[in-house]
């Protein structure tokens, strides 16, 4: 599979047919889909009859867009696709009807051309860092299939890094887009909050997203679904140039970064805090950053944030009739999550949204002095598919860590945050460097991101695929 741009510019030029990269995608599909699980839903008679219409256009001397008949993936969380099932993962929810719509998300990549192959799979209604489900069973890494492409757009990481398709939507929330590209060795950005419409005003830090290959291919995704729409009153104002060109031209020389591989409060296992610091202070290097003494320690939210998510959660679980009742029906990991979290008085919510609140303030202070801050994305390399959560890392208490805290602070703070591959461990499993930057700089994320691209270079799928 190539990437997108390049799929896009071979279909616009009439070099070949949308149809025949679809067909070549379906087939990569059926050939690797299996033992991955990452697909939980093709439409075949949809998904050619979309690239017959991108030829069509093209034979009339029509051109229809950035992506033309570039194959995605698609969530199956909050991306609403017309004549495709929404089953967020669950039991509860597996008899849902195909959509009669698209979310905004999805009509925007319609229409600059690229084709709908189906849903992939996510975490149960997104809430466990493995992608296993009493619905859907297991997904896994094409890195290693005992080890897990993380969640919750595990489906999505999984189907980009085996080569099934070049793009797949997500959503973030805390890091599922970030920390699944950081386990497969692809790009995954959390772009600035407003900067895509969203789905849902469920939570004020998930925003849309999609994991991709390269980071070129990211770029010119993010400017086909960028800008503003009033199903979302928080989104952005479009750009004055497009950040496939701004990836390439930004001048980023003199900037501030910090370098930080706990960021004073999480266990990190020495390998990766190693192959992330080297890419650090590369990339430091190449871009002519300043790289400034790392004297920031972050308060750790991830017990607070999750709390505050869940309580959210379990109310509107409660209002649509999930709970109590179906408690059972729950996948283990977003199962665990709820009850150990769902359930706290009012006194214990009000000081949680005090830490919360204490992060967003401590992002702000960064910015003022800085202006990147690189960490780890994660902060163990790939673990069990099945799960559980680490609750022991580098022979340290994780449990209220996790192995995936890092990506907490841009949520928190709405800053864009991209996870690049940094290099592998030496068992051969990838591990991610996370770029955050100030908000609403989004360019500055992609830039970093390609400049470090273009140094190390990375595989653009997992060996064997």
């Amino acid at each position: 599979m190539q990437t997108c741009i390049e799929i896009a510019s071979a279909v616009r030029s009439g070099e070949c047919s949308a149809r025949s990269v679809v067909e070549h995608c379906l087939e990569r599909i059926r050939q690797f889909d299996a033992p991955l699980n990452a697909f939980v839903f093709v439409d075949e008679a949809a998904a050619l009859a979309a690239a017959d219409s991108v030829d069509q256009c093209v034979s009339g001397g029509g051109d229809p867009g950035l992506l033309a008949g570039v194959p995605f993936g698609i969530k199956d969380l909050r991306d609403h696709c017309k004549g495709m099932p929404l089953r967020n993962g669950s039991l509860i929810t597996s008899d849902a009807p195909p959509d009669e719509r698209d979310s905004v998300h999805i009509a925007r990549l319609k229409k600059s051309g690229a084709i709908a192959i189906g849903k992939v799979a996510t975490a149960e209604f997104g809430l466990d860092g493995v992608t296993h489900t009493l619905l859907h069973g297991t997904t896994r890494n094409p890195w290693n299939p005992e080890r897990t492409p993380s969640g919750s757009s595990g489906g999505s990481s999984a189907a980009v890094a085996a080569g099934m398709v070049p793009l797949a939507t997500g959503g973030d929330g805390l890091g599922s887009i970030r920390c699944p590209a950081g386990f497969t060795g692809m790009v995954g950005l959390k772009p600035s909050l407003g900067r895509i419409p969203r789905n849902d005003g469920f939570a004020d830090t998930a925003c849309p997203g999609a994991i991709t290959a390269t980071v070129a291919d990211t770029a010119r995704y993010l400017d086909t679904v960028c800008g503003p729409d009033d199903c979302d009153r928080m989104t952005l104002p479009v750009v004055n140039e497009r950040y496939e060109t701004l990836m390439e031209k930004l001048e980023v020389a003199g900037l501030r970064a910090v370098w930080s591989a706990d960021l004073g409060f999480a266990p990190v296992e020495p390998e990766v805090r190693e192959v992330c610091e080297q890419a650090a202070r590369k990339l430091a290097h190449e871009a002519n950053l300043e790289l400034v003494a790392d004297h920031y320690t972050f308060t750790n939210a991830y017990v607070a944030w999750n709390a505050l998510a869940a309580v959210r959660l379990r109310e509107q679980f409660e209002f649509l009739g999930y709970l109590p009742d179906h408690l059972d029906e729950i996948s283990p990991g977003p199962r665990r999550f709820i009850e150990r979290y769902a359930y706290r008085d009012t006194h214990e919510l009000v000081a949680y949204q005090q830490t919360v609140m204490k992060v967003e303030q401590e992002m702000a202070a960064l910015f003022r002095e800085a202006d990147v801050l690189l960490t780890p994305t994660a902060c163990c390399v790939p673990y069990a598919a099945e799960g559980p959560l680490p609750e022991l890392i580098a022979g340290m208490d994780a449990s209220e860590t996790n192995g995936e805290p890092f990506t907490a602070l841009a949520s928190i703070g709405w800053n864009p945050s991209i996870s690049i591959p940094a290099g592998l461990s030496s068992d051969g499993l990838p591990i991610g460097l996370l770029i955050n930057v100030r908000r609403h700089r989004d360019d500055i994320a992609l830039r970093l991101a390609r400049i470090s691209e273009g140094i190390n270079g990375w595989p653009l799928r997992a060996p064997g695929y």
